[in-house]
């Protein structure tokens, strides 16, 4: 049994089923049923055309479990002119239901959700462990994500930034349960940009690759939190660095740059580094000024500051942070890096301890409030 050829194929036969006139939810949950059939009967007597196989037994439970609604004999006679299934009309399908499940309709939490399962393939249990809650919400989730979209016309165009958006923010979940949610979003984010050549679809698989090339690195074997600039570069994975480096050059290349882009770039600049010091800086801010031009995001312009306080000194990435509004996001983290790098310990880690307290995760706050202890032994001393 080929797990890996069942996942790849969800959500092409999902696609095939609603362009025959299957609502969404009605053609995923025969999808699924399909595949239960194929657990079963596959191990035994495997297809030679697993798709056509899947296609034909999934628009079968479709039609049982429409059988009573008085719309069957016009999606019959929609299925008699649909072609048998094969390799025609599988792009486009595909890049359609990326589009239908990050519909702006739905939350990013449902959207989230439901393209793990119809365009990942993933189980509704495995996605709740995935995200650490109880298999009953998820499935709760799913169904109303599936409920939403399924008076969605499946022929409209669809909105590139927003499927980006929805895979990025699957990437930045990290990972837990069975299922590796970074590796899923690189997956699936190699497949979109293997249906499309969008410049941002590429740079944002560019910029997994050199996120995720660093992985091994970031962490203690204790969980703890390894800052980039004190990590062991030789653990960084150099095969996935290459890769990213030559997706963005390609992307650059066409001139037409986006936020991922730049993005991707900055995170090449660091991979380029063979040490922190080596650290082109410079650039970097370069980049963070682009990075600000597309979007205008505070925190680009924050991660700017910082990236100015390297490259200028630290009392220029501090005018650079008090033109910020002080509740952003780590705005007090980096206001202790910078003060620290310009010698005033003292309201270093007054502020290392103020961070540390409102940090957003267990592992940023225990970092956090190591560094002001570090620093008030150091005061101590």
């Amino acid at each position: 049994m080929n797990e890996s050829l069942l996942r790849e194929l969800v959500p092409t036969v999902i696609s095939i089923l609603v362009r025959r006139g299957a609502d969404f939810a009605a053609a995923e949950d025969a999808v699924q049923d399909a595949l239960i059939e194929a657990v079963r009967v596959w191990q035994d007597d495997p297809p030679r055309d697993p798709k056509g196989w899947l296609v034909t037994v999934a628009w079968r439970k479709f039609l049982d479990a429409a059988r009573a609604d008085t719309s069957r004999r016009h999606r019959e006679v929609l299925v008699e002119a649909e072609p048998m299934p094969g390799q025609g009309g599988m792009v486009d399908d595909t890049l359609q239901l990326y589009f239908l499940c990050a519909h702006p309709s739905l939350t990013p939490a449902s959207a989230v959700a439901l393209t793990l399962r119809a365009v990942g393939g993933l189980t509704t249990r495995q996605i709740a462990q995935a995200y650490l809650v109880p298999e009953a919400t998820m499935a709760q989730r799913i169904s109303r994500a599936k409920r939403t979209v399924s008076s969605v016309r499946f022929d409209q165009p669809g909105n590139v930034a927003t499927v980006l958006r929805v895979l990025y923010l699957v990437f930045n979940e990290g990972y837990s349960g069975d299922v590796d949610l970074v590796a899923e979003a690189i997956r699936l984010t190699r497949r979109l940009a293997a249906r499309t050549k969008h410049e941002e679809v590429a740079g944002l698989l560019a910029l997994m690759l050199l996120h995720h090339a660093r992985r091994p690195a970031r962490t203690t074997p204790d969980g703890g939190l390894v800052p980039l600039s004190e990590q062991d570069r030789s653990l960084w994975n150099t095969r996935l660095i290459a890769e990213g480096v030559d997706v963005l050059q390609a992307a650059l290349a066409r001139d037409r740059l986006g936020e991922f882009q730049a993005q991707a770039a900055i995170a090449a600049l660091h991979a380029d580094a063979r040490t922190a010091e080596e650290t082109d800086w410079v650039q970097i801010v370069e980049w963070y000024d682009e990075l600000v031009r597309l979007t205008g995001s505070p925190v680009a312009r924050l991660n700017r500051a910082v990236a100015v306080g390297e490259a200028d000194g630290p009392r220029a990435g501090l005018a650079a942070l008090a033109e910020l509004d002080p509740s952003l996001p780590r705005h007090t983290a980096a206001g202790a890096y910078l003060h620290e790098r310009d010698g005033d310990l003292v309201t270093a880690a007054r502020l290392y301890a103020e961070a540390g307290r409102i940090a957003p995760n267990l592992p940023e706050r225990d970092h956090l409030t190591r560094q002001a202890a570090r620093l008030n032994a150091k005061l101590r001393g």
